[in-house]
């Protein structure tokens, strides 16, 4: 302090005995200093005592000094010192955070240093001045810059964001501090790129296109790869945000090769397997692999993530990836996320998934890690994030992979080969009537994964077959699911999985309709959990989803199970629950505040257990098939006596309203075509004309360039004679500027027919090109107008064929409605009273005038 003291009074001179200047009269005194003083070093020694200030009196140097600072940054950039006395002092000003020496001063505000930040980049010019800061080499400069734009980013950062993206070489300033020797003025920049490029796309591309990903893994590479320190970290973290959600950016890190470079930094030492990692080199490892799920995550566009995937096998990153799955020594956190990982490198991508499929864990005798991983899953004693995650991995497995799905299927049918090891079908099984919910949770909705989108096996699972209890009769899979539902015991969590696994099964496949209806109580259950009052969120779940798979019962029945056909599972829910009650209850199940977060995206993202009720598949087929449910019943209930007959009359007349505008749609092609063609040979035929033409003229041209190179040469010929007869001088001489004349007009001549003939050979060529081109296209158009007259008339013919149909159906109709009338008359003769007797007679009795 007495330095202090004594530095202060050297600048400001002596003051008078007795007098102790505020804090904000030497503020003042100093910044008129910095203003107004001609030499440089009083001018350097006022911004070295503002700085020293500017911790404690915040506020009184911010307010009089920071013209007086930006004055500085643009005059005196010749004197490192100086301007790193300036950037230090507006970092103190601008900083988010409170020091220890402002804690008692009145004057200070929660968010100071945001004030301060948004009056400094008001001028767009100030920021400027502090980029062009970072070119000056100097520590003292640079390192300053970097901890005041630093400071400025965290107050405001979109409006840095902005400024650093319109100031020329903005980026690239920022990108040359990656290279710079000192380890602290490399690390603080790291920082600095990591808070620039957050959620901005732009910064990000130019970021990437500055070499950003070479720079990164240089850095790593000398840092000590995944067992460096928090520098790898930082690095990681930078690489992150420029890949997430940014096509572009993984694109072009894909088409680099740098998933190559990423992948040897999975492989795991055996030392570390047996004495386990640092903690950092799990934080690593974590960063790791985020930036491989960003570059494989489902948001992203699907070429991307399908050429990210082949690069990842090729690479051998995936293998990597199984190897730490399987890997002792692996934390827990690490490997949830390396499973979480691995499901999205394989999830979709059929070669990947093979690869998981054979992949064995290295256990005694080997078991496929696939089995492993559902053991885990199906233990109610293993931590609820790892269970998520395999459940998310098996999902992955299965999409749009039939083979799989076929495979699961099979494993749960009846077999003569003896099975000696676990199977997934059977440990699906044992989940699914355990007395765990969880596990009823999981087992059920990986079953209806293994269904989705696949007819043939909902069918093959049909014939599955459990022994409840020994000696007893089994049972089919869909009889034991339908009485687990109705026992009165069942779990929240449980029914709900059942009734997904049931939609998912019954949708799209009348076979399992036809089963399930078969089965005694499942219609009456689900009425009576329809029309219940219950008014609670879990209660009402319960009723949408029974609601929902009744829609399915009746929109895919196939009508063959007597007493349960679509019309009499309709009237049934006239008469017992109404059409507006039962549209409620479908409605329930979009309403439920899991369902919104449950469609999002196929990962499961949860805070407790209780979370766990609808999946993303289950919530995209709701999403489908509820308006066509509640269309279809809807139908009945206005007014139609047969919804078979009905749905057929509509189909009919749908189909026949589509193809006719299918004939107009092609029709009006046709006749465009048409024109098209029509228009095509006109400029065809033209063209041949013109082409004909051109070799005419061509031709002609060729004639007179030959003519005239005859008469040139005969001309030089004579020249030269002349010029060489001892005889001829005289005469020669008299005639040469004759001759020459002549030389010049004929050599004139020929250069202007040379010029022609060579404009119409050009002329020539394109006109054929050009006819060439026309032909190509007339041939296109041939083949598009026979194309559509094909296609015209298989749909005429396909009309005609409705129209006959419908023509069937309508006298069908029409001989049940005369045989209906003809029934009525006999059992009127035979003395029977029938219900509309009485409408009939009063219409008789107006008919004949009666009162």
């Amino acid at each position: 302090m007495n330095f202090l003291k004594s530095g202060l009074q050297t600048v400001l001179g002596s003051q008078e005995p007795g007098h102790q200047p505020s804090g904000a009269e030497t503020v003042e005194r100093l910044v008129e200093r910095v203003t107004s003083s001609t030499l440089l070093d009083d001018r350097r020694d006022a911004c070295r005592a503002l700085k020293a200030m500017s911790k404690k009196y915040r506020v009184e140097v911010g307010a009089q000094g920071m013209p007086a600072l930006v004055q500085i940054l643009e005059m005196d950039r010749a004197d490192p010192e100086i301007i790193g006395y300036c950037l230090d002092t507006l970092c103190c000003i601008t900083s988010p955070e409170q020091f220890d020496e402002e804690a008692e001063n009145p004057n200070i505000t929660v968010n100071i240093g945001e004030q301060f930040t948004e009056m400094l980049i008001k001028s767009n010019e100030n920021v400027t001045l502090v980029l062009n800061c970072l070119e000056e080499y100097d520590f003292r400069v640079r390192w300053s810059a970097i901890k005041l734009l630093t400071s400025l980013l965290a107050n405001r950062p979109k409006e840095i964001q902005e400024i650093v993206l319109v100031s020329p070489m903005g980026v690239s300033k920022l990108m040359d501090l990656l290279i710079d020797s000192r380890e602290v003025i490399r690390n603080d920049a790291l920082l600095l790129l990591i808070q620039l490029t957050k959620g901005n796309a732009n910064i990000q591309k130019i970021v990437a296109f500055e070499n950003a990903f070479d720079r990164l893994f240089d850095v790593i590479k000398e840092e000590g790869c995944s067992d460096g320190g928090i520098v790898v970290e930082d690095c990681l973290i930078l690489m992150l945000n420029l890949l997430k959600n940014n096509p572009s950016n993984q694109q072009f890190f894909k088409e680099g090769s740098y998933i190559q470079r990423l992948a040897p930094m999975f492989v795991i030492s055996p030392e570390q397997e047996e004495i386990g990692m640092t903690p950092q080199k799990v934080s690593n490892l974590l960063c790791m692999l985020q930036i491989v799920r960003s570059l494989v995550s489902p948001i992203n566009p699907q070429h991307v993530v399908s050429s990210c995937q082949k690069a990842m096998r090729s690479s051998g990153l995936l293998e990597a990836l199984c190897n730490i799955l399987m890997g002792s020594g692996v934390s827990p956190d690490i490997l949830t996320e390396t499973i979480n990982t691995v499901a999205e490198v394989i999830r979709g991508d059929s070669n990947n998934q093979e690869y998981f499929n054979s992949f064995l864990a290295p256990s005694n005798p080997p078991r496929p890690a696939l089995i492993v991983l559902l053991m885990s899953m199906v233990n109610e004693k293993q931590p609820l994030p790892l269970r998520c995650a395999v459940l998310y991995c098996f999902q992955s497995f299965l999409y749009k992979n039939e083979t799989g799905q076929n495979a699961l299927v099979q494993t749960l049918l009846p077999s003569t080969a003896q099975v000696s090891s676990l199977t997934s079908g059977q440990l699906l099984c044992g989940g699914l009537f355990s007395t765990d919910p969880l596990s009823n949770w999981f087992s059920a909705v990986s079953l209806a994964h293994g269904l989705l989108e696949n007819p043939t096996q909902k069918e093959q699972l049909l014939r599955v077959l459990l022994a409840t209890s020994v000696g007893s009769t089994p049972v089919s899979l869909l009889q034991q699911c339908t009485q687990l539902l109705q026992q009165a015991n069942c779990k929240f969590q449980t029914k709900v999985s059942l009734l997904m696994l049931l939609a998912v099964w019954l949708s799209h496949c009348p076979l399992s309709v036809k089963t399930f209806l078969s089965t005694p109580g499942t219609v009456a259950y689900l009425i009576a959990q329809i029309s219940a009052n219950e008014h609670d969120d879990n209660e009402y779940l319960i009723q949408g989803l029974c609601a929902f798979l009744m829609g399915i019962s009746i929109q895919f029945n196939d009508n063959s199970v007597q007493g349960s056909k679509r019309d009499d599972l309709c009237q049934l829910l006239i008469k017992r629950i109404g059409l507006d009650t039962f549209g409620a209850k479908l409605g329930e199940v979009s309403k439920h505040e899991n369902y919104s977060r449950s469609a999002k995206q196929p990962q499961i993202r949860i805070r407790a257990s209780s979370d766990l009720l609808l999946d993303y598949e289950f919530c995209k087929l709701f999403k489908a098939l509820e308006a066509v449910i509640t269309k279809t019943v809807s139908n009945f209930g206005n007014g139609a006596e047969n919804i078979t007959e009905l749905t057929l009359s509509q189909e009919a007349s749908g189909l026949v309203g589509q193809y006719k505008d299918i004939i107009r749609d092609q029709d009006n092609r046709l006749k465009n075509l048409q024109e098209q063609l029509q228009m095509a040979e006109a400029v065809s035929a033209q063209l041949k004309v013109n082409l004909e033409q051109a070799q005419t003229t061509n031709s002609q041209l060729s004639d007179q360039n030959i003519l005239l190179k005859a008469q040139l040469q005969a001309a030089s010929d004579l020249q030269k004679n002349t010029q060489q007869s001892p005889f001829h001088v005289l005469s020669a001489q008299g005639e040469t500027p004759h001759h020459q004349a002549a030389m010049e007009s004929l050599q004139n001549q020929l250069s202007a027919v040379t010029f022609q003939q060579q404009e119409q050979q050009s002329k020539t060529i394109y006109l054929e090109a050009e006819n060439r081109r026309l032909l190509d296209e007339l041939d296109g158009f041939r083949s598009r107008v026979s194309e559509a007259e094909k296609s015209a008339t298989e749909s005429r013919s396909d009309l005609d064929k409705l129209r006959r149909d419908q023509e069937d159906l309508m006298e069908l109709l029409t001989d049940q409605e005369t045989k209906i009338g003809s029934y009525r008359q006999l059992l009127k003769q035979l003395g029977h009273k029938l219900d509309d007797d009485s409408d009939e007679d009063e219409e008789e009795k107006a008919e004949n005038g009666e009162t």
